[in-house]
């Protein structure tokens, strides 16, 4: 593995405050779905920036950075699994609780322990007996964490097919297994228009939460880091132009079979540009508190509770969802996040040991 030198233009960035934008746009179609609320005015916004793209791409970007800096595959296995499973144990917990509370049956017999055990290795799926709970899904949101682990485990995988030896080559290496699978999303989406999670068919569900039809999005990611856009003249500081681009697209395109896919793209692109317009604004706004993995999570928990309450059709409940998933976002992030991410602190002393360089100055990750 390589540690790279630090690259401060590349470390300071709005990525956390973006995330968080992201967690809220999903937080907010939810919302509006499973509350049964009328759709407002401005919930046509929320089509042109959905957030599980962003998240993905924004992943790459970051994560290959991270591999990068690792001094062995073991560092960055431990960085990967300590952002990942204390949130998602301590969101488990919660849960726990909250099916004692609303809904105990089966929950502690053979078949509850073992769908219980199976969440905390992050295979996420609702079980029959967990069918009428809520909308029908324990947490709706989480299925992406089964994707965001096929994609820690096929980087360095993807990283060892690569040219080591010539950089430059490795790096559109990168492009044309970016295209290759630009080009899949292409053709499945061109094989049945219209297809959505509401009406696809059992293969087309299990194609869903395996990485094929999502990691376009986080190669673009590692393929913009990998390239070092965040240098370049046309993106550095060039975020509201992307994002007027990314809106107009959506706009004329939107619609269309292929656009959702050129528009998740370009979103990818708008939001790695935005993370460097302005790159200081999110340490100022949010002291180093990432707490968009906690929104992320706990709005699927909390909106459950509410529909098992039969507590619907009122804007007061979207209120509830909103301050309720901040709240439970920023405890995850002191109570549990936070303390675990510390153990991800580079060894510097291995790093000064490993003399042998993957690639020549690669900036560092998260």
């Amino acid at each position: 593995m390589n540690v790279g030198r630090t690259d401060l233009s590349f470390r300071q960035n709005n990525f956390d405050l973006i995330r968080i934008g992201a967690a809220t746009q999903v937080l907010l179609v939810h919302s509006l779905r499973h509350l049964q609320l009328d759709f407002p005015g401005w919930n046509s916004l929320l089509s042109y920036f959905p957030g599980v793209p962003v998240f993905f791409g924004i992943s790459g970007y970051l994560i290959s950075a991270s591999l990068e800096r690792s001094p062995t595959w073991q560092h960055y296995c431990r960085n990967r699994l300590l952002r990942i499973f204390p949130g998602l144990w301590g969101l488990l917990l919660t849960t726990g609780l909250v099916l004692w509370w609303l809904h105990p049956a089966q929950l502690f017999t053979f078949e509850g322990g073992l769908w219980f055990i199976s969440q905390g290795f992050g295979l996420i799926y609702t079980p029959a007996f967990l069918a009428d709970f809520g909308f029908g899904s324990y947490n709706g949101s989480i299925w992406t964490i089964p994707i965001e682990l096929q994609f820690y485990t096929l980087l360095p995988i993807g990283y060892q097919l690569i040219s080591k030896t010539n950089h430059k080559r490795g790096n559109w290496q990168l492009v044309g297994w970016w295209l290759f699978f630009v080009v899949f999303a292409m053709g499945k989406a061109l094989y049945r228009p219209g297809a959505t999670i509401f009406n696809e068919s059992t293969f087309e569900k299990l194609l869903r939460y395996t990485f094929m039809p999502h990691i376009y999005l986080f190669l673009t990611g590692v393929v913009a880091q990998r390239w070092k856009l965040h240098r370049w003249q046309w993106i550095r500081g060039k975020g509201l132009y992307w994002l007027a681009f990314t809106s107009l697209f959506w706009t004329v395109w939107g619609t269309t079979t292929l656009g959702p896919i050129v528009q998740s793209i370009l979103l990818v692109l708008s939001s790695i540009s935005l993370a460097y317009t302005v790159p200081t604004l999110a340490d100022r706004l949010l002291k180093g508190n990432d707490i968009s993995y906690g929104v992320y999570m706990y709005h699927g928990l909390l909106l459950n509770v509410l529909v098992t309450m039969n507590l619907l059709h009122q804007g007061a409940y979207l209120w509830v969802v909103f301050v309720g998933s901040y709240v439970a976002g920023y405890l995850s992030w002191r109570l549990v996040e936070k303390p675990f991410l510390r153990w991800k602190s580079v060894n510097r002393s291995a790093q000064r040991a490993n003399s042998a360089m993957l690639y020549e100055q690669t900036p560092p990750g998260r």
